[in-house]
């Protein structure tokens, strides 16, 4: 789903003018560690599964939803890595509208479903190792993207 009634009906309240949003965002490892991410298309940077939360929906219910949304496969959300946020998770659409992330990145678990792209969103959905990592839309920190006893969990 590329955007919801709730998040459309601000648009047409508040035109392109930015929104924060909350969001989140899924590092999903295949079994042999590598990560998993999403090409989307009208883009020219790669992304993490991830998407806004809608009303009345948990941070973690929302990232169950939109891996399952964008990726066909169902996870569950292990532990929070981190939240970020502030002026380098802005982005501009090509339509206009103007928003910032405030992403709460979870590392999730696979367990049913198969790879592929549910949504018109995504163009390609593939795996990459940590070492050789994809240019990204949003400037996450190196520390997302380590294994957890590199990230000290």
């Amino acid at each position: 789903m590329a955007i919801s009634d709730y998040y459309r009906t601000l648009r047409e309240k508040v035109g392109t003018d930015l929104l924060l949003l909350p969001s989140v965002a899924a590092v999903i490892r295949n079994d042999k560690s590598e990560i998993l991410f999403q090409y989307p298309r009208d883009s020219e940077y790669w992304s993490l599964p991830a998407g806004a939360i809608e009303p009345g929906e948990s941070p973690a219910e929302a990232i169950v939803r939109e891996v399952w949304e964008e990726t066909g496969l169902s996870v569950v959300p292990i532990r929070i890595i981190g939240v970020f946020g502030g002026k380098g998770f802005r982005h501009t659409y090509a339509n206009g509208d103007q928003v910032e992330y405030q992403v709460t990145v979870y590392d999730c678990k696979i367990v049913s479903g198969f790879l592929v792209a549910m949504d018109r969103e995504s163009e390609i959905l593939k795996y990459f190792n940590e070492d050789n990592l994809p240019k990204l839309a949003l400037p996450y920190p190196e520390k997302v993207f380590k294994s957890n006893l590199e990230r000290g969990c």
